[in-house]
């Protein structure tokens, strides 16, 4: 009887431990902060840190206007600031095993405006991300890439 109360009750904790991850996940893994200034503004100043920092602003996609162009309705502004930096992706790139990661990239940070008529950035936890992944991903986008995103959006946290 002790045995299989154990083991039930070592079922038991794994499937709620999986439950609570599977249910945090969303919220480690993006982040939303409000802005203080609104859309454009936000937009210039997060492209002027990464460029402190050494990226590149690959663009900034008006996808709002995409959505709307395309018969999808009127949207409030939301703005796609897509970043890159050559070296990190050439460091996670180079090696087949990890050009699946391609798909994130290049490194996006929203900007778009609620029905409070309040500005937000979102972005992605390189950090958890990169440690997901293992290797020289972790070792890119949860070390150097972790941090300098969060100077580009140091103004808001």
């Amino acid at each position: 009887m002790n045995f299989r109360s154990l083991l039930i009750g070592l079922v038991v904790g794994i499937l709620l431990t999986a439950g609570a991850g599977w249910m945090m996940m969303p919220g480690m893994m993006l982040k939303e902060y409000q802005s203080p200034y609104g859309v454009e503004e936000t937009v210039e100043t997060i492209k002027a840190n990464a460029m402190a920092e050494g990226w590149v602003v690959a663009g900034v996609m008006p996808i709002d206007k995409s959505v709307r162009k395309h018969g999808g309705g009127e949207l409030p502004p939301v703005r796609l600031v897509n970043l890159c930096e050559a070296n990190h992706a050439y460091n996670i790139l180079k090696g087949d095993d990890t050009k699946i990661v391609s798909v994130m990239m290049p490194c996006t940070i929203s900007v778009y405006q609620k029905a409070d008529g309040n500005t937000y950035v979102g972005a992605m936890n390189a950090g958890l991300m990169g440690k997901m992944f293992g290797g020289i991903v972790a070792e890119v986008m949860g070390g150097t890439v972790a941090e300098q995103q969060k100077q580009f959006i140091n103004f808001v946290q």
